[in-house]
């Protein structure tokens, strides 16, 4: 599959890498191996994998634990979106139509659990268990942030410090833990371990800015889901609540009282988008996801410069940049 050009350093290893992961959940059971066989004809960006193999390159070396933290990050990043799409009802995952749209949910729920469990016993039967340490802790921020977004969504809660503890954890402790397997594979040491991690970390929050700026500029085509999902849920995201605070306060409650409708209509939709364009929301939100990347950078300032530490820099400019 073709990557993007910021990826050349570990061409090789995401070669062998797309090679050995359907041997890795291979079954006896026909259905699973259909089902396993349509997901990976669409597998993005491939983000979490290249972040160990970069991470550990630019720690030192890319190991044979490299590969098993990279599988095992990616069957449990794959597990957790096809569970996503039942919770959330999703038709479509990066432009097909999603499992629980094809199969129902009962299969989906069942393939996401097979997946989880092959990635956790990659790591077991490698008897790698710091990586097993590292992707519980996530897994679990991972469902805890999931069922705030619940609480919040229906509280009808919307304030700038809940969004972020919610993409903190289900979105950034992902790719905190993707760096810190990196690092590890590697053998880098706590501290250095702890960088990379911080660095996945303020990556992951400006990626997520990035996906709910992109919910209010991008068609449906080009996101490959359907566009202004979000406010179809009802959520707030950060450009929204950046509007919200700069709107005066008779207009914002207006836009609050749409957003808490349960009818929200298409006509609704245009029009908290045009209030979130008015009230300069997309351009704040941008701002803050730039600091972020700015700051996720410096972490790297003590590594030595190699071709593993500009792809680190690459991904994390690349994550505010992409278009979907």
């Amino acid at each position: 599959m073709k990557h993007p050009t910021f990826a050349q350093p570990i061409e090789a290893y995401l070669e062998e890498f797309n090679r050995t992961l359907p041997q890795r959940v291979r079954s006896q059971v026909p259905l699973l191996n259909l089902v396993v066989r349509y997901l990976l004809r669409s597998r993005g960006k491939q983000l979490r994998p290249m972040l160990v193999f970069a991470s550990a390159g630019a720690c030192g070396a890319i190991t044979d634990r490299t590969h098993i933290g990279a599988a095992m990050v990616e069957l449990l990043h794959t597990a957790t979106l096809v569970h996503d799409d039942v919770v959330d009802q999703a038709p479509m995952r990066r432009g097909l139509a999603s499992i629980n749209a094809i199969w129902k949910n009962k299969v989906a729920v069942l393939v996401g659990d097979y997946l989880l469990a092959q990635g956790l016993l990659l790591a077991v039967e490698h008897e790698e268990f710091d990586f097993l340490r590292v992707t519980a802790q996530a897994v679990r921020r991972m469902s805890e942030g999931e069922l705030l977004q619940v609480q919040r969504s229906q509280k009808r809660k919307f304030d700038e410090e809940t969004y972020l503890r919610i993409i903190r954890d289900k979105t950034a402790a992902l790719l905190a833990a993707c760096c810190q397997i990196g690092a590890l594979s590697a053998g880098a040491d706590h501290s250095t371990q702890e960088q990379l991690a911080v660095f996945g970390e303020r990556i992951g929050l400006a990626f997520q800015i990035r996906d709910d700026v992109l919910d209010y500029t991008s068609r449906s085509t080009i996101l490959g889901k359907p566009a202004a999902h979000d406010l179809r849920e009802g959520k707030a995201t950060l450009p929204l609540l950046r509007a919200l605070e700069q709107a005066p306060p008779s207009e914002a409650q207006a836009i609050v009282r749409l957003l808490q409708s349960s009818a929200r209509r298409n006509g609704h939709i245009q029009r908290i988008i045009a209030f979130v364009e008015r009230y300069g929301g997309v351009e704040s939100a941008m701002a803050t996801a730039r600091t972020l990347v700015e700051d996720a950078i410096a972490e790297l300032d003590s590594l030595p410069p190699t071709e593993f530490r500009d792809m680190l820099i690459a991904i994390a400019r690349y994550t505010i940049e992409r278009t979907k």
